[in-house]
């Protein structure tokens, strides 16, 4: 099937075009800075940001996208479960 978007430029506005699972681990990195990311089971969300800081997301609920361009998920203090990657 042909992609009518395929010479069309990304954007972070725009659809995203891979996804990627996401286990929290407090020293590695997670594959690809994201764009967004997909909370499968909620509760708590610790992450270090694109921009360097870190800071935890309490509360997420089941099912919610997050818009946040992180580089880590941290194991410390998160309970949050099923998460997805988006880039």
């Amino acid at each position: 099937m042909a992609d009518r978007f395929q010479t069309t430029s990304p954007s972070l506005s725009g659809p995203a075009t891979h996804a990627f699972a996401i286990s929290p681990n407090d020293t590695t990195p997670v594959s690809e800075t994201t764009r967004a990311l997909y909370i499968g089971v909620g509760g708590n969300l610790s992450v270090t940001m694109a921009s360097g800081g870190n800071t935890t997301f309490t509360a997420i609920a089941s099912g919610t996208l997050l818009p946040i361009r992180v580089t880590k998920i941290l194991a410390t203090g998160t309970t949050a479960t099923d998460i997805v990657g988006l880039v």
